[in-house]
């Protein structure tokens, strides 16, 4: 099952999709300029071999739900996000602000 709806975080409208596979689900918080993720979220191929493409994104991990992934921390980033302001232990609530407020600077 696919769910995609949209989400208010303070006074900021994103796309919360969740897909539910068999044994885990993906949870994704979706910006103009980034994304927020569960754990499956690869961040070392990011980091390592699509750092050209400078992704903005960040990922929290023991997450199951979308609530949880709300309330959850940054675990680890992008180089990109990193220089708009996004950083391990972070809450994600700050990291998606992060990523709306600074999308002027980042979107291409």
């Amino acid at each position: 099952m696919v769910k995609v709806e949209p989400l208010w975080i303070g006074d900021y409208s994103v796309v919360s999709i969740e897909i539910h596979l068999p044994k885990t689900n993906l949870l994704i918080l979706q910006t103009e300029a980034g994304y927020v993720m569960c754990g499956a979220l690869d961040v070392q191929l990011l980091r390592e071999k699509l750092a050209d493409r400078r992704v903005v994104a960040a990922r929290a991990v023991g997450v199951k739900t979308m609530d949880e992934l709300l309330n959850a921390t940054v675990e680890s980033c992008t180089q990109t996000a990193e220089e708009i302001g996004i950083y391990p232990g972070m809450p994600i609530r700050d990291a998606v602000v992060t990523m709306i407020e600074k999308a002027p600077t980042i979107v291409q």
